[in-house]
């Protein structure tokens, strides 16, 4: 009998009781692990060799536990700090204890609550006593982690509720692998016995063949078609990215100019330009993700006219009737850099003649950028999201053609039921949200915020014009057009690839 090179190796290579994955084939041959599976199926085909399929469950850590794994638990962090400090004989405020185990935000609620549960300490009137008995090199979360980080960890060897918990806690994540394995059969016996030959055949057409005229004269292997085969996903354009140039395409149409500026920028640009003041709570540290180095925007960076202004504003307000805020305003704070939390950065650098020169009205323009803000994730929440920023700039403009613009929009994606509620925003006056409801749940979704800006900001900026503006929110628009019910599932650590895979998004 003859057959193809990989067949022969193959069938020379397994035996009747002891089954090979074709894993372990492949690496024995020195043959892809592909080429091995198309000869096993070719050979059942035959009747040589018996392919059965098995899938095992693998235990694999998320992002979180590795970063756990390869630091310390925060329970762990805030223990070993308790010990330090004398926490393990008199309580400790927890703040002091946090600042020594180098937590902060979540991570403390986190080990404050995995504290108590394990019994590592006690948590009474805003401190810590932790318990100096405790065993931390028993604690099966930690060893479970560890085990699974060397690679070495079975997870029948960890009790189900340590697995439960671990995987609560998004440290931990099942796996389904699919392994093939492959035994002889008695005709695949009888057929070694007789004699197998490698036929000369060719397996794959190649350059050299085609070039050399060999293609011809050669013999092909046969192939078959019916075989499984691996699933193979080719690259595509993520369905948010795609929604992104929809929207693009309909801004352009009706007639908007697209604008890009900095991711990093000064405050004085994301907020205060925007007639945010500077004790206003969205500007602490707890709301924004700030740069430690740079910490600060050069002072020659910012134009001298520009700060006066907006101080100005501040201070004593815009206009005969105009009072300000009577509040601190410090130019070292307007300085400080962070990750812009709007992209109505871009629109103030835009009004202010510093991106584009000055502007006349009319004008129209947008941007479909990144913001960032500290938010708590949630299934309308990230961390960063994609902000649709848009402005016109004209005479005598009000909020019917506010309005108007957005029926116009939001029908190009056969969006016809937006609600407006009326708002309040420090930059614009009169102010208002935009609301839709989502396709599946019926539910009613924030989807944007609007507004004309108010002389405060506009007078510092130069703009002596009415400029209408708003900031739509991206994924939330996704969420209506394709009805997926949590943006975590479109993009972030927890995005569900299977819809990525799937998923069109048609208008």
């Amino acid at each position: 009998m003859k057959l193809p090179d990989t067949q022969v190796a193959v069938l020379r290579s397994v035996s009747t009781d002891d089954p090979e994955t074709v894993g372990s084939l492949a690496e024995e041959l020195g043959e892809q692990t592909q080429a091995v599976a198309g000869a096993a199926f070719e050979l059942e085909e035959r009747g040589l060799v018996d392919v059965t399929e098995t899938t095992e469950t693998d235990l694999v850590l998320t992002e979180e536990g590795q970063h756990y794994a390869a630091e310390e638990l925060p329970e762990h962090a805030m223990w070993t700090a308790g010990q330090s400090v004398g926490a393990d004989t008199d309580p400790v405020e927890i703040g002091r204890l946090a600042g020594e185990a180098g937590l902060d935000g979540e991570e403390i609620q986190i080990a404050l609550s995995n504290l108590a549960r394990k019994g590592m300490g006690d948590i009474e009137d805003g401190s810590v006593r932790v318990d100096p008995d405790y065993d931390a090199a028993g604690d099966p979360e930690r060893g479970l982690l560890a085990a699974l980080a060397d690679g070495a960890a079975d997870s029948a060897e960890f009790d189900e509720a340590t697995v439960a918990q671990l995987r609560r806690r998004n440290l931990v994540a099942e796996r389904e692998r699919t392994s093939r394995h492959v035994t002889l059969t008695e005709e695949g016996v009888t057929a070694l016995m007789e004699g197998v030959e490698a036929a000369e055949s060719v397996g794959q057409v190649t350059s050299e063949l085609l070039t050399s005229g060999e293609w011809r004269d050669a013999e092909f292997a046969e192939y078959n078609v019916e075989a499984d085969a691996e699933t193979v996903y080719g690259g595509r354009t993520h369905p948010l990215c795609e929604m992104a140039e929809r929207v693009k395409d309909v801004l352009v149409g009706m007639g908007f100019e697209e604008m890009q500026g900095p991711h990093v920028d000064a405050d004085f640009y994301i907020n205060d330009c925007l007639f945010m003041p500077q004790d206003h709570p969205a500007r602490t540290h707890w709301d924004r993700f700030a740069l430690a180095d740079p910490e600060r925007m050069d002072r020659e960076a910012l134009p001298d006219d520009l700060v006066a202004a907006v101080e100005r504003a501040h201070r004593e307000g815009v206009g005969p009737d105009g009072e300000g805020y009577h509040s601190p305003w410090d130019e070292e704070f307007a300085r400080a850099l962070a990750l812009r939390g709007h992209t109505t950065s871009l629109s103030v650098r835009h009004l202010a003649g510093i991106a584009a020169g000055e502007l006349d009205p009319p004008q129209r323009y947008f941007s479909v950028e990144k913001g960032y803000r500290n938010d708590t994730i949630d299934a309308t929440h990230l961390l960063e999201f994609f902000q649709i920023e848009g402005w016109v700039m004209a005479e005598d403009l009000s909020v019917r053609d506010l309005m108007g613009t957005f029926t116009e929009f939001y029908e190009q994606f056969e969006i016809t039921d937006i609600e407006f509620k009326p708002h309040y925003n420090p930059y614009t006056e009169p102010s208002f949200e935009l609301f839709g409801r989502h396709p599946t749940t019926g539910e009613l979704i924030e989807i944007g915020n609007s507004g004309i800006f108010r002389p405060e900001m506009l007078d510092p900026l130069g703009v002596d014009a009415d400029v209408m503006a708003w900031g739509l929110a991206l994924e939330r628009l996704m969420m209506l057009v394709t009805g997926a019910e949590d943006i975590r599932d479109v993009h972030g650590t927890l995005v569900d690839m299977d819809f990525l895979r799937s998923e069109e998004v048609t208008y």
